[in-house]
């Protein structure tokens, strides 16, 4: 028989003292369910192997729990059940998986603490990120979480399915450009990288710093999602996009410059951006192209934008820019490259010069 637990009270009027909420209850209400299985329950439950269930919840990316302890509920078990016949109906192997998992539990585990941090900040709790949270703003997320998870739910839904229909769509055309063996996907790829931001770091506290750096980054995500791309990643001061067409990939790193600059109190950023074959693998993207946008950002000038020789070719006809041939640089596993400058054409500018 499953070990039951003692079925959830108020979440937000009971505590465990000082007016914190009851941690079990908290988790109960955020995972929908009483916590009533163990490990052994799920697997039999689930109907998979024990080792199984352990792989999979390490890609989950959840801590190790022993096998007595009870802290599973209905939907956890109905998780296991799903993933099953997947395997069974043949859709996935096991490695497959696991791979899914570990990519919906990768970015589930950064959406969940952007979402608690974005919360407590609008709730008036705003604190230095090195500390924990306050009793009070514990009881607010609780109160909040009790009356609107419903709410919140279907939201990640939608942005996930709006963002699989891209996915897929941008799949489908490149695909069809193909007749036999598909040709390596060719896309221009660009870094925003904040100047001085070493040195920023040490003047600023760490609230300060971090308003700072979600400035950037919101900045960056609305120009990019505004001109059509694609934003890959953030790496907290540096933030890497793509887009299919080089026209785009060219504006969108205008864009943002041009954005930052606006921003009275943010540090320029510098922006490379490269055109040519690139390797997309669970989201993120890799070749010899990502390489070199990288390289063409280290040297470039703050509030400026550098891009390789095979966009400035593509964007040559364009009125709009203004594209300028500077001294060939050496970069480390690319060789001797040779950068140029991309801006906005003006009536008294040479529209390109090479």
């Amino acid at each position: 028989m499953a070990p039951s637990a003692e079925p959830p009270g108020d979440p937000v009027g009971d505590s465990v003292g000082d007016g914190v909420p009851d941690p079990r209850q908290i988790e109960e209400l955020l995972l929908g369910g009483e916590l009533k299985y163990t490990r052994v329950d799920a697997v039999r439950l689930g109907g998979v192997t024990k080792d199984f269930s352990q792989r999979l919840w390490r890609a989950f990316g959840y801590p190790h729990l022993s096998d007595d302890a009870v802290a599973f509920t209905e939907r956890d078990i109905e998780t296991l059940c799903r993933l099953r016949r997947l395997m069974d109906d043949g859709i996935l192997d096991e490695d497959g998986v696991i791979r899914l998992v570990r990519a919906f539990g990768q970015t589930m585990t950064r959406l969940a603490e952007w979402q608690v941090d974005l919360l407590t900040s609008m709730l008036g709790q705003e604190r230095d990120p090195a500390e924990p949270p306050s009793p009070e703003s514990m009881r607010l997320l609780a109160e909040l979480a009790e009356k609107h998870i419903e709410d919140f739910e279907p939201l990640v839904v939608h942005a996930w399915r709006r963002q699989l229909a891209a996915a897929g769509t941008r799949a489908m055309a490149s695909a069809a450009t193909t007749d036999e063996a598909p040709a390596p996907a060719r896309a221009t790829v660009g870094f925003a990288d904040m100047v001085s931001f070493t040195q920023m770091s040490r003047e600023l506290d760490e609230p300060e710093l971090a308003r700072v750096v979600e400035r950037f980054e919101e900045t960056a995500a609305d120009v990019v999602a505004s001109g059509g791309g694609r934003l890959v990643k953030t790496l907290g001061d540096e933030v890497l996009f793509s887009a299919d067409a080089p026209e785009l990939g060219g504006e969108i790193a205008l864009r943002i410059a041009e954005a930052i600059k606006d921003e009275t109190e943010m540090p320029d950023v510098r922006v490379g951006v490269a055109y040519g074959p690139v390797l997309p693998m669970r989201g993120d993207v890799f070749g010899t192209t990502v390489n070199l946008a990288a390289r063409l950002t280290s040297i470039a000038r703050p509030g400026s934008v550098l891009i390789d020789a095979e966009l400035a070719a593509k964007l040559e006809k364009n009125d709009d820019y203004t594209i300028t041939r500077i001294v060939r640089r050496p970069a480390r596993g690319l060789g001797i490259i040779q950068p140029y400058v991309l801006r906005r054409a003006t009536a008294y500018s040479p529209r390109y010069r090479r």
